[in-house]
């Protein structure tokens, strides 16, 4: 238990520069008392006692201002920043090495008690006042940029802009090691405005080249 308690905060230290000492860290951190607090509520859940789970998960959104339903299955190095507004529901699964900012949902699109929320693949950040709704898959490696909203599945390795949310960026290779550190941080409409960049200094080449065989045609014409 302490083991992975140490793992949490050392999972603070690779993704927020601003982390000075564990001691700030253990005590100033929400996110971190949120995840903590749902290992205790999600024990409780599973092993039915779903009263103190329900319980155990008002109080921490109390103190942390993060809901997290104690059905939720959360892996490791999880990671919340800031973590104000967050919500996570029932059956919500999140992978390792997931990063999340405030004003997330994790939502459902229906009343049905059925796999209602989304899979959230490992090494995902999620942007702040995102919402994924739905009980679809959003793949290893991805990016969801801030306040957009995703309703249908995303490939792995891929950065999901607006609303609804689309694909703006997808690569082919999987990436070594997230780079999540905050003044690195992937921008994927800064990617999406330098992809039609390209375009059109594409289209320019071939027009400029146009105009040059235009002009060299009425010459000879003019011959």
């Amino acid at each position: 238990m302490f083991a992975r308690m140490k793992e949490d905060v050392m999972s603070v230290f690779d993704r927020d520069p601003a982390a000075r000492n564990a001691l700030e860290v253990i005590f100033c951190y929400p996110g971190l008392h949120a995840i903590w607090m749902h290992r205790i509520a999600h024990w409780f859940w599973t092993h039915e006692l779903f009263f103190l789970g329900r319980f155990t998960s008002q109080v921490s959104r109390f103190i942390t201002g993060i809901e997290i339903h104690p059905g939720a299955k959360i892996g490791r190095k999880f990671f919340i920043d800031h973590g104000m507004g967050v919500v996570i529901g029932e059956t919500a699964e999140i992978g390792d090495n997931v990063t999340m900012y405030h004003g997330v949902t994790l939502g459902g699109v229906t009343w049905d008690k059925v796999k209602r929320h989304p899979t959230i693949g490992d090494n995902v950040v999620i942007g702040s006042g995102a919402k994924v709704l739905g009980p679809f898959t959003v793949g290893a490696n991805s990016k969801i940029g801030s306040n957009s909203v995703v309703v249908k599945e995303v490939p792995p390795n891929s950065s999901v802009v607006g609303i609804p949310g689309r694909v703006v960026m997808s690569e082919e290779k999987q990436p070594e090691k997230p780079d999540l550190q905050h003044g690195n941080m992937p921008d994927p409409e800064a990617k999406a405005i330098a992809c039609l960049f390209d375009q059109i200094r594409d289209l320019d080449k071939r027009f400029h080249a146009l105009a040059s065989e235009h002009e060299e045609l009425k010459r000879k014409v003019g011959a």
